[in-house]
């Protein structure tokens, strides 16, 4: 893949028709905040009459790993299988233990890279295990992940309600065994599973929910310049993180480590988007066992991205949700980039110009419209409106890598 080369990318607008407008009485109707409100309600109510398990597909496989097991051995076995997460097992407690992500990856590529050699890296991880991952969390002062998990029985409201609490992007769901009485891990449930359940089973709903992204509150925008004209007091493009093709590997290590991000928008000069780098093509660097690659441009880094990138999906800020949980139930999607379109280009803007990010953290918050905070229940026009982009001070609710 030509690292210079904008990917292909998929709007969400719907494209032109050639075909003869259709009479007024098979149009669909106004749509107005009535109605909107109305689906959500619908949508909500429909998820606090379902359980996780509804949410299961008909086949599906569990990948649990021993927290004694070494990192190489968890990291080889989780790509292997095409996923990037797996529920860790205390086989000495016969407990669950927690999940192992890409995360915590990045999070031991960074502490290498500040406290020893690659060489004595390379020696380490061949016999470094998943159980001391924690105190490496510990070391670089970055927050350790609850252990918080759900019964399959449980509602998928509560369930989301959970994911929003813990801000985590996947929640193990745990039962007991009956003979034992010891945990027994059933499944996993990831924010793309629940929207996609969404959208598959709430088709009626989901068409009524076409006001626009941007009024909706949902994603991280630019902080746009004073209206003065005077010099805006932040970096440009704040509060998202971005690179560009000249930033090496490591720079954006540490947004993804610092700001518990998996995701960072390759801008060129311009503020285009040109591209993506994620903590995935990071992993396939530890894959390969090129440590030094850290001291690699973007640009060099991507001709060792795999082939079957998908590309970079995008919107505008105009695009409804509605559309966007339609594209959620055709294709895998994890995040949108939202550009400036022809509505900006009007006003002077640029079209393809980064405005913001959209996370299913984002989207999932949105529709479940409050979360717990502090054992309260929080609506979601009291807060503020969070990425997984923004700096853990403004944002705590950071955005995961693609589930399994």
């Amino acid at each position: 893949m030509n690292t210079t080369l904008t990917p292909a990318r998929t709007s969400l607008r719907r494209k032109a028709s050639n075909r003869r407008s259709r009479a007024p009485s098979h149009l669909p109707p106004v749509q107005t905040q009535e109605s909107h409100d109305a689906a959500l309600n619908a949508i909500r109510a429909y998820l606090r009459g379902r359980t996780s398990y509804d949410a299961f597909p008909v086949s599906f496989r569990l990948i649990v790993l021993d927290s004694q097991l070494e990192v190489k051995r968890a990291l080889q076995c989780l790509l292997s299988n095409g996923v990037v997460s797996a529920p860790l097992w205390n086989s000495e407690k016969s407990q669950f233990a927690g999940m192992f992500t890409v995360s915590d990856i990045i999070h031991l590529i960074q502490y290498y890279y500040h406290t020893s050699s690659y060489d004595n890296a390379a020696a380490d991880v061949e016999t470094f295990r998943l159980e001391s991952l924690r105190d490496i969390e510990k070391s670089l002062h970055v927050a350790i992940p609850p252990l918080l998990h759900e019964h399959p029985s449980a509602t998928l409201y509560d369930a989301a309600k959970l994911l929003i609490q813990t801000h985590a992007r996947r929640l193990p769901l745990l039962d007991n065994d009956t003979e034992t009485g010891h945990e027994v891990i059933v499944s996993v449930l990831t924010q793309y599973r629940l929207l996609k359940f969404i959208s598959i089973n709430c088709p009626r709903e989901i068409q009524l929910l076409h006001l626009p992204l941007r009024k909706l509150g949902i994603g991280t925008y630019v902080t746009p310049p004073p209206a003065d004209g005077s010099p805006s007091p932040y970096p440009p493009y704040h509060p998202i993180a971005t690179a560009t093709m000249s930033t090496t590997v490591f720079d954006v290590v540490h947004m993804f480590s610092e700001r518990g991000i998996s995701a960072v928008p390759i801008i060129d000069e311009d503020g285009i988007v040109v591209n993506m780098y994620e903590t995935v093509d990071v992993i396939t660097l530890v894959r390969l066992g090129a440590y030094q690659s850290l001291d690699l441009t973007i640009s060099e880094a991507l001709n060792q991205r795999s082939p079957d990138f998908p590309g970079v999906v995008v919107c505008t800020a105009g695009d409804s949700l509605g559309t966007l949980l339609q594209l959620i139930k055709k294709r895998r999607v994890h995040r949108l980039v939202v550009v400036e379109g022809e509505e900006e280009e009007r006003r002077g803007g640029k079209v393809g110009r980064l405005l913001g990010i959209i996370t299913l953290s984002d989207v999932l918050r949105y529709v479940i419209g409050e979360a717990v905070v502090g054992g309260a229940m929080e609506p979601l026009d009291e807060r503020l409106p969070s990425t997984g982009t923004t700096t853990p001070s403004s944002n705590p609710s950071p955005e995961q890598p693609p589930e399994a």
